[in-house]
């Protein structure tokens, strides 16, 4: 069996560079405290880890018999908790929804200055047209000139 090895000169060609307007809301929310904690809590509690403990709390509050059937300090408890955590979700949807606005914002200002580059090309296309619609007259002229007989 044969594994080709991936070019890495095409690999390193590719790779890309993050959006600098991105990394400046990323500094900027770096900068809150509270978005801090959200930020910490929301990426924990999308992990593994969070489901892996839940699963051995849960089994050891029953196994170890903290309370009897139907377990309802445990069941307030989860209730609370997917109280935060749902604030937590839409906490985490907002920034990303904030990620998206800036970059929307960003592709706004580069079609903008598209949009002005494109009406000056096509300014200097119609003078470059003028131009040349000047000059091929002149030289019509002038050919007209040169196959003239001279009077005398």
């Amino acid at each position: 069996m044969v594994v080709k090895q991936p070019n890495l000169d095409l690999v390193h060609r590719l790779t890309f560079e993050p959006n600098p307007a991105l990394l400046e809301h990323a500094r900027q929310r770096a900068e809150s405290a509270q978005d801090r904690v959200a930020d910490r809590i929301t990426m924990f509690a999308g992990s593994m880890a969070f489901v892996y403990i839940h699963i051995i709390w849960f089994g050891s509050w029953i196994a170890l018999g903290v309370e009897k059937y139907p377990y309802g300090l445990l069941t307030m408890i989860v209730s609370l908790e997917a109280i935060f955590l749902s604030t937590f979700v839409m906490i985490s949807q907002n920034r990303a929804d904030a990620k998206r606005q800036v970059v929307a914002d960003l592709q706004w200002q580069t079609v903008q200055e598209e949009d002005k580059q494109n009406e000056q090309l096509l300014q200097l296309s119609n003078q470059i047209l003028e131009l040349t619609k000047a000059v091929h007259a002149f030289a019509a002229a002038a050919s007209e000139r040169d196959t003239k007989p001279a009077s005398r």
